[in-house]
């Protein structure tokens, strides 16, 4: 890094996932996620979910992890508060309506955007839906209940696995809008998107191709 490059928003050191009897499904010695938009692609089973569950810190692996600072090893609450990542099909989510959820979202995220969450709430035609209970709502309208939070999160690392999936092309079309309009605003957060689609157009700032070895 030279002293005109900015600091990663999360650093990576010695990583290693590995399943017993199997060649390690993540090995790199030194990977750094910088601010804006990072593409994890990969062909399916080649370890994105397993990958993100990492960076999220619930899935242990052997090395390092520092998220703006903080040690996962040595602060692995206060990392995880500075991680958005949550998987739309959770069965804790069922008896809670999108208010309910968004609002356990943002606890401790001082700098989630109520403004930007409106706007993903009607680019997502999500405003009929938030007093229903989540068990009520499609695939695709649970998943964009998380999009929407997501993408107001003022968490420093924003992990997103397939977002597309269960997604009509309007909603499609307007996540790839949301997340190119995230990238220029400059925020010193990292947006990861683990997918299988192509992702033309997206100003992204790095993208890594798995499996990681």
């Amino acid at each position: 890094m030279t002293a005109h490059e900015p600091t990663p928003i999360l650093q990576l050191r010695r990583l290693r996932v590995a399943f017993p009897g199997e060649a390690p499904l993540i090995a790199c010695e030194s990977l750094a996620l910088p601010a804006g938009l990072t593409l994890v692609e990969g062909d399916t089973g080649s370890g994105k979910t397993t990958l993100l569950r990492v960076l999220a810190g619930e899935q242990p692996a052997q090395g390092t992890l520092v998220l703006e600072g903080i040690h996962l090893a040595q602060a692995p609450q206060a990392y995880r508060r500075a991680v958005f990542h949550v998987d739309a099909r959770e069965a804790a989510l069922d008896a809670l309506t999108p208010h309910a959820c968004t609002a356990a979202w943002r606890e401790d995220d001082p700098g989630f955007d109520a403004a930007r969450w409106s706007l993903m709430v009607e680019g997502f035609a999500l405003g009929e839906h938030l007093d229903k209970r989540m068990d009520m709502l499609s695939t695709g309208s649970r998943r964009k209940v998380v999009l929407a939070a997501a993408l107001a999160s003022g968490r420093a690392l924003v992990l997103l696995d397939e977002p597309t999936a269960a997604l009509d092309k309007a909603s499609v079309r307007w996540l790839w809008q949301a997340l190119a309009e995230s990238a220029h605003r400059g925020a010193r957060q990292a947006i990861v998107v683990a997918s299988s689609l192509p992702s033309d157009g997206l100003p992204l700032a790095a993208t890594f191709t798995l499996p990681l070895r």
